[in-house]
């Protein structure tokens, strides 16, 4: 009734400008991602390949097909950012490289949604540096692109923009860039170098306004993190996701040369940064543990060699669990025309995905009995019942007998379905298992 409602206030015109945070993304969003599998590389030709593969898995919910950095550079592998060779159109917006994406964005936008599912990209925040030095003019508006920039901010990582002045100019040209995203059929935009180091806030406020204008339910998902929780309040009213890590790649754990850096973060580091959003993922407004590093990480992957995943398969069902029950968006890094079987078990387990998009009160506990101060447990609210998720932190296995009042539920004999196994446990007052190391569990419990 109350989707219904939304629908006809929407047509109505009730609800001004663009739909609201529960209708542009009312569960977390799922897809995949070109990053992990061909980091600037992919083109329009390995893009549809996935894309195909994509729509045999949206009977289970992925749908976002998500083109990441560096569709605009005619040479992705030029060393220096003038062998790149960006692609702008006469106003200073990147445009798709005709040697990569022949067929153009609109087209191929058109195509994804043929399929049934929904087009995204990648920017980073900013204006470009040749946009600048050549004072394109800015669509809609008197202004032109020195009005815009500010050439004291830059991203650290990335040598390719200025940042965006906090001004009518600033305002104009993202404007301009999210008009001509909406002529395409855009359905999803990753923004980076914005939510953290530094935390842009003039940007993101700019660019959500600037997709409102268009009309158009975008997802506006911002990146990367750790996003400081300081900021949860403020960037929920812009971001329908926003990371709350940094890049996650495939290991448990990473030796960093410089502990103030966070890149890359492993699975181990999302067990400390998720428990500080609980409570923030509801509402079309969700929190971002990054993408699902699975499967074929090849032929590019955005950070080391061409490989298969380093994580075991106990580590990658782990991060599975994990953040279904932390309900955060699910974005797959797997090259998906390499999908092996394994994988596929692990993504299109619908009562495991069912936890994450529409569980409810998903919280970790914060107390636990003695015997498990390796573990790590969440609990959730459901149609029928209570969810519960254990991890095993440690490096080697953990035996459970324990209580289901200490596990945050009432207290007495409970029946259980294990969601992994698909098998139901018999009514017991306590839960027994053995988890091996970095393993979980996630349980529907009566």
């Amino acid at each position: 009734m109350l989707k219904s409602l939304l629908k006809t206030a929407l047509a109505s015109g009730l609800l001004a400008g663009a739909a609201c945070a529960a209708e542009v993304a009312p569960t977390p969003p799922m897809g995949w991602n070109s990053w992990d599998a061909y980091g600037l590389t992919i083109g329009e030709e390995d893009y549809r390949a996935n894309v195909s593969e994509l729509a045999k898995l949206h009977p289970f919910g992925w749908t976002y097909a998500v083109i990441d950095e560096g569709w605009y550079m005619a040479d992705p592998s030029g060393d220096k950012l003038e062998n790149r060779h960006y692609l702008l159109d006469g106003n200073g917006l990147l445009i798709p490289a005709p040697n990569r994406f022949p067929s153009g964005f609109k087209t191929l936008a058109d195509w994804v949604h043929g399929q049934g599912l929904k087009f995204g990209v990648h920017i980073v925040r900013g204006i470009p540096k040749q946009a600048v030095a050549a004072n394109s003019p800015i669509a809609g508006s008197s202004f032109h692109a020195t009005d815009a920039a500010d050439k004291g901010d830059t991203c650290m990582w990335d040598d390719g923009n200025y940042g965006i002045r906090d001004n009518e100019a600033g305002q104009a040209y993202y404007d301009s860039m999210l008009a001509l995203y909406a002529k395409w059929g855009l359905d999803f935009l990753k923004v980076d170098c914005i939510a953290d180091n530094p935390y842009k806030v003039s940007e993101i406020r700019q660019i959500a306004a600037a997709i409102k204008k268009t009309g158009r339910p975008i997802v506006l998902s911002l990146s990367p993190g750790p996003t400081n929780p300081s900021h949860a309040a403020e960037i929920r009213q812009y971001g329908q996701m926003w990371r709350i890590s940094n890049d996650d790649w495939d290991a448990w754990h990473f030796e960093r040369q410089h502990p103030e850096d966070s890149f890359p973060e492993g699975l181990s580091d999302l067990f400390k940064l998720l428990p500080l959003w609980a409570g923030q993922a509801r509402d079309g407004r969700w929190p971002d543990a990054d993408m699902l590093p699975f499967g074929a990480l090849e032929p590019h992957p955005g950070w080391g060699e061409p490989r298969k995943s380093r994580l075991t398969p106990d580590e990658q069902r782990t991060q599975m669990t994990l953040l279904s029950i932390a309900r955060s968006p699910l974005i797959l890094g797997a090259n998906l025309t390499k999908l092996d079987e394994a994988t596929r078990s692990l993504i299109t387990n619908k009562e495991v995905l069912a936890v994450d998009q529409a569980s409810r009160d998903n919280h970790p506990l914060t107390s636990l009995p003695p015997g498990l101060e390796s573990a790590q447990v969440w609990v959730a609210s459901g149609t029928a019942g209570k969810y519960l998720a254990v991890f095993n932190l440690d490096d080697k296995p953990l035996p459970l007998d324990v209580p289901w009042d200490q596990l945050g539920l009432t207290a007495g004999p409970h029946a259980a379905r294990d969601l992994w196994e698909s098998r139901p446990i018999g009514s017991a007052p306590r839960l027994k298992a053995n988890l091996p190391s970095h393993g979980s569990l996630l349980y529907a419990v009566d």
